[in-house]
């Protein structure tokens, strides 16, 4: 067994090193990465895998390290048949050493490049973790998804998709991003963007399950559809957006113009109502997390692109801020709105900029105290 220290996240124990990351994005201290704050990150695994409710899936982790997400899955969701997979060879004893601590004898160890990995096999479940961006092992990943398998991909580049470094982002996914309020919607659905402009070359399209932001990365699960009419209605999906700070006013469109440079993105929903459902936070290792993320990812208006935030209208409006639940309660008498996942301090709505201004001026704290 490899020196560590074995740690207990939700009902599994994992032998990690004994110098990993504890918080932020992780540094590689260590031969094989690990990052214990990603345990939510985990955590959506699991609870996203216990929903399909399926006979059997077949998993591979394509960049597994120590295999903690690998031996989770294989240890608290049933039915399932794990291939843990890392290209470091350091990697393999820690595998090894989880899948004895927890006693599994349905998952394996495999020290393969992860694109030769998917050359030779494909799987059910597809999950794609890496140090970084993910762009260049998605048409990997690709490949080693079954037919209406599923693919789950994590971005921890998220300066570049955020828009801090643009140069970046144009270089890595091929498009502008867009900055202020939106910048991490922006990034998680251009982050998507990319994974159908690359699903459609093999005449896949994608049906997103759940796409988030959280802590310092973008996560995205996606069914994949084979053939070219879902591989349009995904290209279809496709868009650009305008936003000008000095109105408020956001727009897309499925062309980019003078007006419409930011993009391309995702413009379709994030997640779909049926699979988050299904899925419970029980038996997790952050639940109460998870019941509080699952809560709003279930009511949130996942198919509205813009998000507005309390900052950025009372910085526009010159008017201290209601609190989000009255703001919400009050837009919600002319139109829809809900809380977002993406910040406490925002919310989306199906109303005009003009209707949210008005709103917003009508119930904030200077006019209520005048109109008594």
């Amino acid at each position: 067994m490899p020196a560590g220290t074995v740690i207990r996240e939700g009902p599994t124990q994992l032998l990690v090193p004994e110098d990993h990351s504890t918080h932020g994005p992780g540094t590689k201290t260590a031969a094989v990465f690990f990052n214990e704050q990603m345990a939510f990150n985990r955590d959506v695994s699991i609870m996203f895998l216990r929903a399909l409710e399926r006979d059997k899936i077949t998993v591979a982790d394509a960049m597994t390290a120590t295999g903690s997400r690998a031996i989770r899955i294989a240890h608290e969701v049933p039915n399932t048949i794990v291939t843990s997979n890392d290209m470091n060879s350091d990697a393999i004893p820690f595998i090894n050493a989880n899948i004895r601590l927890n006693d599994l004898d349905n998952c394996t160890a495999s020290n393969e490049n992860m694109h030769i990995l998917f050359s030779n096999g494909a799987y059910d479940y597809v999950d794609l973790d890496p140090f970084g961006s993910p762009v260049p092992f998605i048409q990997s990943a690709i490949r080693g998804c079954r037919r209406k398998g599923i693919l789950a991909i994590t971005a921890t580049d998220t300066a570049p998709l955020a828009g801090a470094h643009a140069g970046k982002c144009r270089r890595r996914y091929q498009s502008e991003p867009i900055r202020g309020y939106m910048c991490h919607e922006g990034g998680l659905r251009i982050l998507m963007c990319t994974i159908a402009k690359e699903l459609a070359k093999f005449d896949r399209g994608m049906k997103p399950l759940l796409s988030f932001y959280a802590d310092h990365y973008f996560r995205t699960y996606i069914q994949v559809e084979e053939g070219a009419d879902a591989t349009d209605r995904s290209l279809d999906q496709l868009g650009y957006m305008h936003y000008d700070p000095a109105t408020l006013e956001r727009s897309t469109s499925k062309l980019s113009d003078n007006e419409h440079r930011l993009g391309p993105f995702w413009l379709g929903p994030l997640h779909n109502k049926e699979q988050l459902s299904k899925m419970t936070p029980e038996n997790t290792a952050e639940e109460k997390r998870c019941a509080k993320m699952l809560d709003i990812w279930q009511n949130e208006l996942n198919d509205q692109v813009f998000l507005y935030d309390l900052s950025e209208l009372s910085s526009f409006i010159k008017l201290s801020p209601p609190r989000l639940e009255n703001l919400i309660e009050a837009l919600n008498q002319s139109g829809h709105a809900t809380k977002t996942h993406i910040s406490p301090s925002s919310f989306k709505t199906d109303l005009s900029t003009k209707e949210i201004i008005d709103i917003y001026k009508e119930i904030s704290p200077e006019t209520l105290r005048k109109s008594q």
